[in-house]
């Protein structure tokens, strides 16, 4: 695969995962709007995140990271293509999330008792309590549609068919805000009254976990078609004695150790941030901190994961054939494109991050929004040492180098869990969500760092020159950069201290786009090539069309 079959690739599933963020943006607004960001905002959340947490712990890393390389080896050297193969895989992986799901539904209330802050086994939040427990046993059959949606998706990514996966979030998502429509119809919003901190009733439970989990089924269903279209067909097989199936299992040890550890660390985060919001006062909980999190995989998801996806069957093709000094410079150049669009968010984000709010979670209560602020502040530095981390793995899975990935997430798991305990409880309740992404923040500079100079001795260079130059100069274009928007948001400050959506994105708007100007106008002066590259493409493609 050429670069420029990377790029193109990366704009498909880009343009997917544009049009899902932004309803996924939509959904956001309206579950703000609908129950609030305090307590009965969490109760939703954390019941709606729970089955993707589980799935995540269960099968996620093997589904992610060990089976696109594997599938990639069975396409080329077996006779049938690897059909056989991923047969086995979505058959056993069915029965396995099947089961997984029926013991969760059951086992509700000790799972929660896990996860919630020790606030909501008091005798005054009794009623909240059995409102998530209802909620999590109607979002949990999520897990068995999120492993699925995952699986197929990986079995599309290596056949080369990069798009479905990215675009079939849009049918979850178009669910999603037609549930909470529903809600707002019925119920109306939360408003800032005492109904923010009130837990649901029984038809709101059942809209809302219902709603929630039919969008996961759609999510999944959409992609079956582009299976068959790709020359798959599934055919149920029970032969799982498969030596290769058991290489990948094997392999999948260290990943789902991986994973543990990870979740280790997320399930410090739920623990901490539901406990800031449980008290029913002025406390930022999980969902702040969730849909902070949200906005910033919005360049994520657009940028790395595309790229990350498009490069991972290229990557693998190099392991396999021994050629790692080729797979060093296609992680190596890959993230410098990465960071060329992700440097600029990070470091634009904490500038306009009022306005951000605003524009995202300011259109029903704007406390809500200034409540949000200083959250995504802080996320945006922290992306771009997730970015860095990120791609470094996507090395070693290429590898399967899957043991050495455990221990250097364990380092970050670590990290995250004894800076996140150490500051939040010495913080007051409002800081809860910002402390954490703090620790977030410090995980991933430790993984960043480990990850990176292990993978360059391992493929023998990551073109650490061109990369010290390209953050030079990124530097500096930066700073001037950041300064043009704070100025622009200075001159503004007239439009107050807490603006409307209407206003937020006035303002915002322009600062963030003089931001984005001098980038592109310092990117020239400078030669970085990574930047005046893409515009050159981009550009190029417009004036063909």
């Amino acid at each position: 695969m050429s670069d420029q079959r990377i790029l193109a690739s990366s704009a498909v599933m880009a343009a997917g995962t544009i049009f899902s963020r932004a309803s996924g943006f939509i959904r956001s607004a309206l579950l703000v709007a609908a129950l609030g960001y305090a307590l009965r905002g969490d109760l939703f959340t954390i019941a709606n995140t729970l089955p993707n947490m589980v799935y995540i712990l269960l099968a996620g890393g093997i589904f992610n990271a060990v089976l696109v390389p594997q599938l990639v080896r069975r396409i080329k050297d077996d006779p049938d293509g690897g059909d056989a193969y991923a047969s086995r895989v979505i058959t056993l992986s069915a029965l396995f999330l099947g089961a997984v799901t029926a013991i969760l539904v059951a086992g509700a209330p000790w799972l929660l008792r896990l996860y919630l802050d020790g606030r909501y086994l008091e005798p005054d939040r009794v009623a909240h309590l059995e409102s998530i427990v209802d909620l999590t046993r109607w979002c949990l059959p999520q897990v068995f549609f999120y492993g699925m949606y995952v699986l197929v998706g990986q079995v599309l990514n290596a056949r080369g068919r990069f798009g479905p996966m990215m675009w079939a979030p849009i049918a979850n998502n178009a669910l999603s805000v037609a549930m909470l429509v529903a809600y707002l119809l019925v119920w109306g919003p939360v408003g800032d009254g005492p109904g923010k901190y009130a837990p649901l009733d029984t038809g709101q439970e059942v809209l809302l976990g219902l709603g929630s989990t039919l969008g996961i089924v759609a999510q999944c269903l959409v992609l079956l078609p582009y299976l068959r279209a790709s020359g798959f067909t599934y055919r149920p097989r029970f032969d799982f004695r498969d030596p290769e199936l058991r290489k990948t299992l094997s392999l999948g040890v260290w990943t789902v150790l991986f994973v543990v550890a990870t979740q280790a660390a997320y399930f410090v985060v739920v623990k901490l941030a539901s406990g800031g919001a449980a008290d029913g006062g002025d406390g930022t909980g999980y969902t702040i901190y969730s849909s902070s999190l949200l906005i910033m995989m919005v360049p994520h998801s657009i940028v790395t994961v595309s790229l990350a996806t498009a490069i991972l069957p290229r990557l693998s093709t190099y392991a396999h054939e021994g050629r790692l000094d080729e797979l060093g410079t296609t992680v190596g150049s890959t993230l410098r494109t990465a960071l060329a669009l992700v440097l600029p968010f990070a470091v634009l984000l904490p500038v306009v991050a009022d306005d951000v709010a605003a524009v995202a979670f300011g259109w029903g209560d704007r406390d809500a929004a200034a409540a949000f602020a200083p959250t995504l502040a802080v996320f945006g530095p922290a992306l771009v040492f997730f970015t860095v981390h990120y791609f470094m793995l996507r090395g070693f899975y290429a590898m399967e180098m899957t043991r050495l990935v455990f221990f250097i997430q364990l380092a970050v798991s670590l990290t995250n869990i004894v800076v996140a305990t150490v500051l939040v409880p010495s913080r007051p309740p409002e800081e809860t969500a910002p402390m954490l992404v703090v620790a977030y923040l410090a995980s991933y500079a430790v993984g960043a760092v480990a990850s990176f100079v292990l993978l360059q001795r391992q493929v023998g260079g990551l073109q650490a020159r061109a990369l010290v130059r390209f953050l030079v100069r990124m530097a500096l274009v930066l700073a001037a950069a950041g300064a043009a928007a704070w100025l622009v948001e200075l001159a503004l400050s007239g439009l107050g201290d807490r603006p409307g959506p209407v206003l937020g994105l006035l303002r915002g708007g322009l600062s963030g786009g003089v931001g984005l100007l001098v980038v592109l106008l310092g990117a020239r002066l400078l030669h970085v090539r990574e930047v005046t590259a893409l515009v050159d493409t981009v550009t190029a493609r417009l004036r063909r069309r």
